[in-house]
């Protein structure tokens, strides 16, 4: 247990790092953070995934599939096989990520948690397939569950919901989340490029509360340049 902290602490200050540096030019051939495989309601297998992750020289990303880590596992074996048989070939990192359900001001919003220890026991009730109920379904809790793993907690596509990012964000941020999507392509551009209004709109709110403008291109289909 103690490996296990020890990495999750190191790969989480990376990905604050980066986090710090993500601009509107950063997803999707440098970093992307929000994409889902057959083991949620994507299209793509993890391996084929990590093939064009490594094909386009990314220099990181996450796997985020709805309510479990499957995805993600089978990617990392696939990662961890391509070094040993291609040492000195530059691979992307690979963060541990997840996409979960949550109620926030009374509507449903989706919350993605990054770089948290998989093994950790308060984000095991989030990692069975299904949608939370009553308690583990709040915000605040499932921020919690999130950050109390080792990980970071991201507020995704903050401008999709029946309630305006105006209210979300700042309630979120109160109930502490660590940032939000700031960078998201809402009506699926080709190619792919954030939305302006609503990305300048999330920037200046992620500023206002201190938190991490993130990006990803939240991929359902079969290019990770593409969300569908």
């Amino acid at each position: 247990m103690t490996v296990n902290i020890a990495q999750t602490i190191a790969t989480k200050e990376l990905l604050q790092e980066v986090f710090l540096s993500i601009n509107a030019q950063s997803c999707p051939r440098d970093f992307n953070f929000h994409m889902h495989t057959v083991h949620s309601d994507g299209r793509l297998q993890p391996t084929a995934l990590m093939e064009q992750a490594v094909s386009f020289d990314l220099k990181g990303l996450a796997i985020t599939d709805h309510h479990n880590i499957s995805g993600f596992q089978v990617a990392q074996n696939w990662l961890d096989d391509f070094r040993w048989c291609n040492p000195g070939v530059s691979t992307p990192h690979l963060w541990s990520g997840v996409e979960i359900n949550a109620k926030l001001l009374n509507v449903e919003v989706h919350i993605l948690g990054y770089a948290f220890n998989t093994e950790h026991s308060s984000i095991k009730p989030y990692l069975q397939r299904r949608i939370t109920t009553g308690a583990d379904y709040e915000a605040g809790n499932v921020i919690a569950a999130i950050q109390e793993s080792g990980g970071i907690a991201v507020l995704a596509h903050p401008a999709r919901y029946r309630k305006p990012h105006f209210d979300l964000i700042p309630a979120a941020a109160e109930l502490g989340i660590n940032g939000v999507e700031a960078f998201y392509a809402y009506n699926n551009p080709t190619p792919w490029k954030p939305s302006i209004r609503e990305t300048e709109q999330v920037q200046i709110l992620a500023s206002e509360y201190s938190l991490y403008a993130t990006c990803g291109t939240d991929t359902h289909g079969l290019s990770l340049l593409q969300r569908l």
